[in-house]
């Protein structure tokens, strides 16, 4: 993860925090609220897990293209420079 999208992160995380936090409010001053509680919860964590889920997954993805790439560059290197190892 680079420098500028650690603040979107913490951002997201901030709201997340806020919207459970009003989850708890609407549970405990009411109970025939429950169910708008309980769907603020599972959007909140439904949408944590998929970001957390793309995210793992596109680091995956460009720490496959970094090694790709490196290993092209060095039989390419080794191509130009006359020597096969």
């Amino acid at each position: 993860m680079e420098i500028t999208e650690v603040r979107t992160w913490v951002i997201f995380y901030l709201i997340s925090f806020v919207v459970l936090l009003a989850a708890t409010f609407i549970t405990t001053q009411s109970g025939s609220q429950l169910w708008i509680s309980l769907t603020l919860i599972i959007v909140v964590v439904g949408v944590n897990f998929y970001l957390l889920f793309s995210e793992l997954k596109r680091h995956k993805a460009r720490k496959a293209f970094m090694h790709r790439m490196s290993q092209f560059e060095e039989t390419e290197t080794d191509v130009e420079s006359g020597y096969l190892w």
